[in-house]
């Protein structure tokens, strides 16, 4: 499948600047790369100088180099990046770790990350939407580990299920402006970090027993489901979790 292959036009974002965070890889770059594709200008934060500037070789996107989990740097970061139209939640960690042992600082670094992040960065964008009269879209990327509890993932579980509740509330208080926020919650995806977790063969044979399509997703499967939430053809769509799951959650 082309990056452009769908029923919107390839220039369905022809004018906008979307800024996607963890664009350096996986599904941010993915995403990225799709939404150039359809004629964005993607503003594209990552912790990774090389990954960013391989980024901008390929697409020719604005680049900011950013460590997320600290919280006046995600604010300079997406101040600098203004004015956004769209916004991807992308970044996001993964410390695994059994509950007893747990630590405070994995727990704490996993939330300024994956929930904190989503939080700073959406509320400078939504004020700058606001203010320039922009009905935009933001999608925040969860995970089917908000609805189920995973062995060593749970300061990983805890995030995504507080970014969905997120996703709810900026849903509710952003949608009088025009500004629709849907997240996305795919299954394991094979991602680096996806692959790091999910790499125990007897570990990844169970969970792929519990998928209907019996594959795991690839990054381009949840870029199309993201871009499908920016575009025009979901207007009406705001406030839902959106499962790339292979019908993982119907069991």
């Amino acid at each position: 499948m082309s990056p452009t292959s769908s029923t919107e036009p390839a220039d369905a974002f022809s004018g906008k600047r979307i800024l996607v965070t963890g664009a350096g890889k996986g599904i941010g770059r993915a995403t990225a790369c799709l939404l150039a594709a359809r004629g964005a200008h993607i503003v594209a934060l990552s912790r990774s100088a090389d990954d960013l500037h391989a980024l901008e070789r390929e697409i020719g996107c604005e680049t900011h180099v950013v460590d997320l989990a600290d919280a006046q740097a995600a604010r300079d970061a997406s101040l600098a990046a203004q004015p956004i139209d769209r916004l991807v939640n992308n970044a996001g960690i993964a410390q695994l770790q059994p509950f007893l042992e747990l630590g405070v600082e994995a727990f704490d670094q996993t939330m300024a990350v994956n929930v904190r992040a989503a939080m700073i960065v959406g509320q400078i964008c939504a004020r700058n939407m606001i203010e320039r009269g922009v009905a935009g879209a933001i999608v925040n990327v969860s995970s089917v580990s908000a609805h189920i509890g995973f062995a060593l993932h749970g300061a990983y579980c805890a995030s995504k299920a507080g970014l969905d509740a997120l996703t709810r509330v900026m849903a509710v208080e952003l949608g009088p402006h025009g500004i629709r926020v849907n997240s996305v919650n795919p299954t394991v995806t094979l991602t680096p970090m996806g692959e790091k977790a999910w790499s125990d063969p007897d570990k990844s044979a169970q969970m792929l027993s519990r998928i209907p399509l019996n594959r795991f997703a690839q990054p381009e499967d949840v870029a199309h489901a993201i871009a499908y939430l920016l575009g025009d053809e979901s207007r009406m769509i705001n406030g839902t979790s959106l499962a790339v799951d292979g019908g993982f959650l119907a069991r």
